[in-house]
């Protein structure tokens, strides 16, 4: 794998990911993998979150008008129960937006890295996500993940993860939270309230439709949370975000003219 470069702005000394930042100065990321260089075992893995965690991020993004919103998603076979196996074929889809006008798509199949296991879904999903995302022909302005942000053992799940190499905005859309916790909100469109981690905000619950269960919205790789719920909210015409929705349809057409 080639090493996420971590500089001590400091020092201006380099330094690998499993030795995080020191206490003096800023640290600040200079360079992510591309595709292919994902970590590819569990130390690996936690090294890289542990660094990049500890790392200063880019300035925080602001969405721009009509800002052109994608989503990916990642499906395996239906047959297969359980946190799945290394290697096994998995079909992924992204989808771009821009309004309610879908303007660019992509369809990928790959091999999952690793089994399903909590904290390290970068593991199973993150080079597959990063590789069907890259071939949108349109790049986003920012792109949801089915995964977390801070929500995460180390502050570092999959959807600020993939936002670092990909050198995109990222937000977070999961059914139910990882490690956070808070109170549904009220039962209308547009409701939210507060997800925190040790006291923190690190996202909310936001309502996307009446009577139908909120989304767990995470502040991801240069989003906070008040801007993920913003990015959700405008992007959402039934309970699922549109670009989330189509790159999931995608992803389950590609497999189904796979398997038939």
């Amino acid at each position: 794998m080639s090493p996420i470069e971590v500089i001590d702005a400091a020092q201006g000394k380099r330094e690998h990911p499993a030795a995080p930042p020191k206490g003096r100065g800023t640290a600040i990321i200079k360079s992510v993998p591309a595709a292919g260089g994902w970590p590819t075992t569990v130390d690996e893995l936690i090294a890289t979150q542990e660094a990049l965690a500890e790392a200063s991020p880019p300035a925080p993004w602001s969405p721009p008008a009509q800002a052109g919103v994608a989503g990916c998603f990642v499906c395996f076979r239906r047959d297969h129960t359980g946190p799945g196996e290394t290697g096994e074929p998995g079909w992924g889809g992204a989808a771009l937006y821009r309004g309610k006008r879908r303007i660019a798509h992509a369809t990928s199949i790959g091999r999952a890295g690793a089994p399903y296991m909590p904290g390290l879904l970068a593991l199973r999903l993150g080079a597959l996500l990063h590789d069907v995302t890259r071939l949108l022909p349109i790049r986003p302005d920012v792109l949801v993940v089915d995964a977390t942000g801070y929500d995460h053992p180390r502050r570092f799940g999959l959807a600020r993860h993939l936002g670092a190499v990909l050198q995109l905005p990222t937000v977070g859309v999961t059914h139910r939270p990882m490690l956070a916790s808070g109170d549904w909100p009220a039962d209308h469109r547009g409701a939210m309230s507060p997800l925190r981690l040790e006291g923190v905000v690190v996202g909310f619950w936001v309502r996307t439709r009446e009577r139908r269960r909120p989304l767990a919205v995470h502040a991801g790789w240069r989003t906070d949370p008040e801007v993920a719920a913003q990015v959700v909210l405008a992007a959402s015409r039934h309970r699922t975000p549109t670009p989330l929705r189509e790159a999931r349809r995608l992803a389950r057409t590609a497999r189904a003219s796979a398997l038939r």
